[in-house]
């Protein structure tokens, strides 16, 4: 078994850019969730402090979750992966059986009194479900080369679950589970012809969604008023342009905290969830925003150097799945609040109001540390660290 390697960043100890990068990002969250909905009466039941106290138990659980997966024997989370990527699907199974509708989406399920959206894990499920098939088709063989096999395999433990989404349906997390597939696919070392085949496929699938009238009604007006927000400006472009207005009377440096005009006045709707960033647009200005989008980008290149530096294949390719997950859905969501992306719901990764979210995320986070702590492999292999995934 070889030997941790020395040197570089909290080898011996916590990433803690990373950590820190979350832990700020999680308290900017609550703050914004607290702005966003104290006014909101009709949300909060006349208690101001509701959603501020709702975030801070989702918080404290996100946490433990944490710790829990960070502290983990690095073989056990290798042996749970299958079952982690089972309860995804049996999750959303049930979704589709018992969910509630919200928003034209059946994508929760009350479980012991909460709310639970399993779409949100089961883009972890996916990435270790992916990490772990590419992991026992290498580790331990002389073959280094990712194959048509390899690829046919990864694609269809993403296809299952993502169909499952597809049909609640839940536009947003199927691109970013598509987006992340294709990541951990290229970092991987899949084939130009399947990369680029993926992409041809994904245009044809969306052209075809579009013309067999597969999207619901209410689809297809987000996308038509993203290519132009003044085609229906009190219907499905309402959303767009007030968050547009609230991101743009921020300026430099905002109005405050608590004292942004749109947020006082609740214009933009789903506010606290899928439109957080408007709020830090709007009270914090153009640096606060910055700032949010600036610790967003340290949690995706420490996620991608974790990755880089990770000695096992199951930690190399699961580090650049999260990476490819964190990073797409938050340049959804931000995208979204800025006019430059159709309006699809997906939260900002540990902003936006929502427990299946931040659970998610701390779980990922979690297994990032567990990668990092843990850099030797964990059992005796002949694969020679480098040489998949990286092409080395």
């Amino acid at each position: 078994m070889n030997a941790p390697r020395q040197g570089g960043l909290g080898r011996h100890g916590l990433d803690w850019i990373l950590m820190g990068s979350v832990l700020v990002l999680t308290l900017l969250g609550t703050l914004l969730v607290w702005s966003a909905t104290s006014e909101r009466d009709l949300l909060t039941g006349g208690d101001p402090t509701a959603y501020l106290r709702k975030t801070l138990v989702n918080v404290a659980i996100g946490l433990v979750l944490m710790v829990m997966v960070m502290a983990t024997d690095h073989r056990w989370v290798r042996i749970l992966a299958p079952v982690v990527y089972v309860g995804s699907l049996v999750g959303l199974v049930l979704v589709l059986v018992m969910g509630s509708t919200i928003n034209g989406s059946k994508s929760w399920v009350r479980l012991a009194g909460m709310s639970i959206q399993p779409a949100e894990f089961a883009k972890l499920a996916v990435i270790i479900g992916m990490a772990l098939f590419v992991a026992e088709r290498f580790e331990g063989r002389s073959r280094r080369q990712v194959g048509t096999g390899e690829v046919i395999g990864m694609l269809l433990i993403a296809g299952l679950p993502a169909g499952l989404i597809l049909l609640q349906p839940d536009m947003g997390t199927t691109l970013v589970l598509g987006a992340t597939v294709f990541g951990v696919l290229a970092v991987a070392g899949a084939p130009a012809k399947w990369l680029a085949g993926l992409l041809v496929g994904a245009v044809v699938g969306a052209v075809a969604a579009v013309q067999l009238h597969v999207l619901k009604a209410y689809q297809v007006d987000r996308f038509l008023a993203f290519l132009n927000p003044d085609l229906d400006p009190r219907g499905a472009g309402y959303n767009v342009e007030q968050a547009r207005t609230a991101v743009g009377n921020g300026g430099w440096w905002g109005q405050g905290l608590f004292d942004g005009s749109q947020t006082r006045s609740g214009f933009v709707p789903e506010q606290q969830t899928d439109f957080i960033f408007t709020v830090a647009g709007e009270e914090l200005g153009l640096i606060g925003a910055g700032f949010v989008i600036a610790l967003l980008c340290l949690v995706v290149w420490r996620a991608l150097v974790i990755s880089r530096e990770s000695q096992d294949v199951f930690g190399r390719a699961a580090a650049a799945g999260i990476a490819c997950w964190f990073g797409f859905q938050a340049f959804q969501n931000i995208g979204m609040c800025m006019g430059i992306m159709p309006v699809t719901g997906v939260p900002l990764p540990f902003v936006s109001y929502g427990g299946s979210s931040l659970f998610a995320g701390m779980l990922a986070v979690g297994l990032l540390q567990n990668i990092h702590l843990r850099g030797a492999p964990a059992l005796p292999t002949r694969f020679s660290p480098g040489r998949v995934l990286t092409g080395r």
